[in-house]
């Protein structure tokens, strides 16, 4: 159990950056309003559609809307996209060609990329002969500007630069919209004019500028994330320039259909909803994981991001260095859920992961990381990602009830 003093005293330190994102919130609020407005959404875009989804017009506008959202030439958002991975797999895919190279300047990816990067015979870029090389960040977790620069005098310009915004299970800050920008306009200035990729998982409305208002080519992500506002069921987008997203529509379909197919039958509404309720959810995600890192930071564990940083994205990391302590948090946050609260959190093989993963996800959307949830590998130093939920009210709550 947790003082209520130790709570109080965390929202006091807060305040300003509670009132930054308030600020951002309330004008990604209206950018998304005026997106609605502008595309003249009804009732009738709500509607399903069956077979091959010929002039299906839900599917073709909500693709306006996001790109509308994220100041970006074309986008797409599909229920066939079945995860984040999913949606940059594609990318991937879509855009290069065997005998390519990646540079990847964030380190390495996610694990759940791993397979899809460097796997053997299961249809990898590896397979097709698709390089990819991961600059590590400086010692106090930078880009490495230098190393970018040595690579591509070394090797040559790679068809694709890479980034990863969120910190996946690393102990580095989330790229803030000020750090992609100086990412882009550095390569650029090298004579970079290929495709750059960002996963923008977890990053969406964190910020007034997306990725693609400060010349990323390519982004993709969740719709069980920010984006999908905690209502989306499913379903993944990408989104940038349109010569890009064009090359990713024909890997999701294929070359002679592009995106004039794809049906759902349930219907658009929750996406539409989601994608409008977003900013509010992300604010509400956002100062959940700011308070619970903040109230641990004062319990005197390492938290990141720092307390002299605006999170890029609503992660927490909190550092353990104690497996069971570690177990005992993750295990704490699933019995404070609103969904399977009554359910043991166990350490298990999870799918595309290299070391056993314990989470927690008590979430009406089965995995959605937008609502209240935390996971962890389990291996030294023992770090919880912690993912803040739907409301602020409910973060308070699982602090109150937490047991460590």
């Amino acid at each position: 159990m947790i003082d209520p003093q130790i709570i109080n005293q965390a929202e006091q330190n807060l305040s300003e950056k509670f009132r930054i994102f308030e600020e951002i919130t309330q004008f990604n609020q209206e950018k998304v309003l005026k997106a609605f407005q502008n595309r003249r959404i009804a009732l009738r875009h709500f509607q399903g559609t069956s077979g091959y989804g010929y002039g299906d017009e839900g599917r073709d506008t909500l693709n306006l809307l996001l790109a509308d959202v994220f100041g970006a030439q074309k986008a797409v958002c599909s229920p066939n996209i079945v995860s984040g991975t999913h949606a940059l797999s594609l990318c991937l895919y879509g855009v290069l060609r065997p005998n390519q190279r990646v540079l990847c300047v964030t380190g390495e990816p996610y694990d759940t990329l791993l397979d899809v990067i460097y796997g053997e015979n299961n249809g990898s870029l590896k397979d097709y002969n698709i390089g990819f090389d991961c600059i590590s960040l400086t010692d106090d977790n930078e880009i490495n500007f230098d190393k970018i620069q040595s690579n591509i005098k070394d090797y040559g310009m790679p068809a694709m630069i890479y980034l990863q915004r969120s910190r996946g299970y690393a102990w580095r800050e989330a790229l803030s919209i000020k750090k992609i920008k100086e990412v882009v306009d550095f390569v650029k200035s090298l004579g970079f004019d290929g495709c750059i990729m960002l996963d923008n998982c977890y990053g969406e409305f964190l910020d007034k500028l997306e990725p693609t208002q400060v010349g990323v080519s390519l982004i993709a992500g969740s719709m069980i994330k920010n984006i999908g506002g905690g209502i989306a069921p499913t379903g993944g987008y990408f989104a940038g320039e349109e010569k890009y997203v064009d090359m990713v529509i024909n890997r999701m379909t294929a070359p002679s259909i592009g995106g004039e197919v794809g049906s759902y039958a349930y219907g658009y509404q929750y996406y539409y909803q989601g994608i409008f309720m977003a900013p509010h959810v992300v604010l509400q995600a956002v100062k959940g994981s700011l308070l619970i890192g903040e109230v641990m930071r004062i319990l005197g564990y390492d938290v990141s991001p720092s307390s002299s940083q605006l999170p890029g994205d609503i992660i927490v990391a909190i550092k353990f260095n104690d497996k069971n302590k570690l177990i005992s948090f993750i295990q704490s946050v699933q019995k404070n859920s609103p969904i399977d609260s009554y359910v043991d959190a166990l350490p298990w093989d999870m799918p595309g992961y290299e070391d056993q993963v314990i989470m927690a996800a008590g979430c009406f959307v089965q995995g959605s990381s937008i609502e209240m949830s935390a996971d962890a590998p389990i291996k030294p130093p023992y770090i919880a990602y912690l993912q803040g939920g739907l409301t602020y009210e409910h973060c308070k709550a699982v602090l109150k009830n937490l047991k460590i």
